[in-house]
């Protein structure tokens, strides 16, 4: 179960990911850090953010604005559903018997929504005055997405491998990358554009509606696609006579969602206006600069090989066992509808968090989580070998026990993110407090990537099978077809994920008892100027 309703994926994501970026603005010369969390909401506002002079004569109450609270909320939902259909292909491929090479490969595609500082200052500097700042990148953007989607839709068969030929991962990889590089930076412009859409006592609501919205959408591109599409479970809850497709099929999904792009985007350029920025405005190579000066600092450099290697010990935990209990069995489509009741605890835990992690030690909470969600690995690998044991069904306990594991998993993963984001909040210079925190959610971002598609990799290397007749190594897609030529089955004597898995859990704990606890506690101990920007 993919359980990845944050850009993490996206742990995360893996995310869900997959993932949980989903909270994590990256507009740096708007200086703002929304975040979700409600701990201290003062606090992750602030930064020099450029709010426009007219909200002196409003009154702050949200009825008045409800037209653009609508508005962004509808706008963060259309930036959740590509991501939302990223994720359902990393299953579709796994039900296509892809390596877990190719899925490595897939992975890249979550990448630029990690790595969007890297052109947010020029998304925040480039625009057409007369036009708008913010609607002269998310007009094109968004027409852009609806045109991969149509693209997609158009040449699905031939690039997925559904008339007899091999998927093409390398451009699936290349489409979904570009859909993810497309998604931020619509969502550099959304999170800007919402600072001067909404008044001054109403801006808070914009992490509500980034937060609801991407959630949203993350669900109808992830768990209503894969529900909608699958045969079976039209068969046995919608049908009266059984059909080989499912009420919707995967072309005729992307194209609605191409449409409803082009359709709203048109809307929202010929419809809504958009108030001119008065606020000054950093040059791009100022920006730039400054984020060459955050990361040469001491105190960042440190805490930059800490965010990057946190999450070493994660990797196949949080990246790969959904696909492994789909290649046991267990229908993709009922592994998605589990993630359902899962989602209102995700609302809930900054809730209940937030009071844990305000106060000048929030790194304690991560410290704490770090060595249970560690076991947890071991746990899914029981869970895993468990699955491998039903022949055909799965009993309703069964579901029940996944969705408790899970659960719990979600626990230590929001977590370890919620400190993440307190600490970033604390540390971050309030001169330079958006460009700073996204600097730094940037390569905790990043330390949550590379772990994954790591164990991808390492996934096809340490698994071993045996062809049935002959005993030669059909481990390879190639061998597979060799022995299946030969009438024979391919039988694994050795998972790597086992494997994986359990190196995966000795590394995290030799990285947290020799360097991870003691950096934590180091990071926390320095003062505020040790993280203060040299001018």
């Amino acid at each position: 179960m993919h359980i990845c309703i944050h850009k993490e994926v996206v742990n995360k994501t893996t995310v869900w990911v997959r993932k949980m970026d989903a909270h994590k603005r990256t507009s740096s010369s708007i200086k703002t850090a929304n975040k979700r969390s409600n701990a201290d909401e003062e606090n992750q506002l602030r930064g020099n953010v450029e709010f426009e002079k007219h909200e002196e004569t409003v009154t702050g109450d949200w009825q008045k604005e409800w037209q653009d609270i609508l508005l962004l909320l509808f706008l963060y939902v259309l930036q959740g559903v590509p991501l939302g259909i990223g994720n359902a292909f990393t299953m579709f491929l796994q039900n296509h018997n892809v390596s877990y090479s190719q899925q490595a490969i897939f992975s890249f595609a979550i990448w630029p929504f990690s790595i969007k500082i890297l052109w947010a200052p020029i998304v925040d500097s480039l625009y057409f005055k007369s036009y708008g700042r913010r609607k002269s990148w998310l007009v094109p953007t968004q027409y852009l997405i609806g045109l991969f989607l149509a693209v997609l839709s158009c040449h699905l068969n031939v690039w997925f491998g559904e008339k007899k030929h091999e998927p093409d991962i390398g451009l699936l990889t290349i489409v979904f990358a570009s859909l993810s590089f497309l998604g931020a930076t619509q969502d550099i412009a959304v999170d800007g554009w919402a600072l001067t859409m909404l008044s001054r006592r109403n801006v808070g609501h914009a992490s509500t509606c980034n937060s609801v919205g991407q959630t949203a959408g993350m669900f109808l591109g992830y768990v209503v696609f894969m529900t909608l599409e699958s045969k079976d479970f039209a068969n046995t809850y919608i049908y009266s006579k059984p059909q080989e497709t499912g009420l919707v099929t995967m072309e005729g999904f992307l194209r609605f969602w191409a449409v409803v792009f082009f359709m709203t985007t048109t809307l929202v350029a010929l419809l809504k206006t958009e108030r001119a920025s008065e606020g000054a405005e950093m040059a791009v190579a100022e920006t730039y600069r400054i984020t060459a000066r955050i990361f040469m600092m001491p105190s960042v450099l440190t805490a930059g090989v800490f965010l990057l290697t946190a999450k070493i010990g994660f990797g196949i935990t949080d990246g790969v066992t959904h696909l492994k209990l789909i290649e046991a069995g267990v229908p993709k489509e009922k592994l998605a509808l589990l993630s359902v009741p899962i989602i209102p605890l995700q609302t809930i835990l900054p809730l209940f968090l937030s009071r844990y992690i305000t106060s000048d030690r929030p790194l304690d909470v991560f410290v704490k989580a770090y060595i249970p969600r560690l076991v947890l690995g071991l746990v899914f690998s029981v869970v895993v070998w468990w699955t491998f044991s039903f022949e055909d069904t799965f009993p309703a306990y069964y579901y029940g026990v996944v969705v408790l594991v899970y659960a719990v998993h979600q626990v230590l993963v929001y977590s370890c993110f919620v400190a993440f984001m307190a600490f970033f909040a604390r540390v971050s210079d309030p001169a330079l407090g958006g460009t700073y925190m996204t600097f730094l959610n940037t390569l905790s971002n990043l330390g949550g990537n590379w772990p994954t598609t790591l164990a991808f990799w390492a996934l096809d290397y340490t698994t071993y099978k045996s062809c049935t007749i002959g005993g030669h190594n059909c481990s390879g897609q190639e061998g597979q077809q060799e022995c299946t030529n030969l009438g024979g089955q391919c039988r694994t004597l050795l998972d790597g994920y086992y494997v994986v898995s359990l190196v995966s859990i000795v590394i995290g704990f030799l990285w947290f008892a020799l360097f991870g606890k003691r950096t934590a506690q180091y990071l926390q101990r320095l003062k505020h100027d040790a993280w203060a920007v040299p001018r």
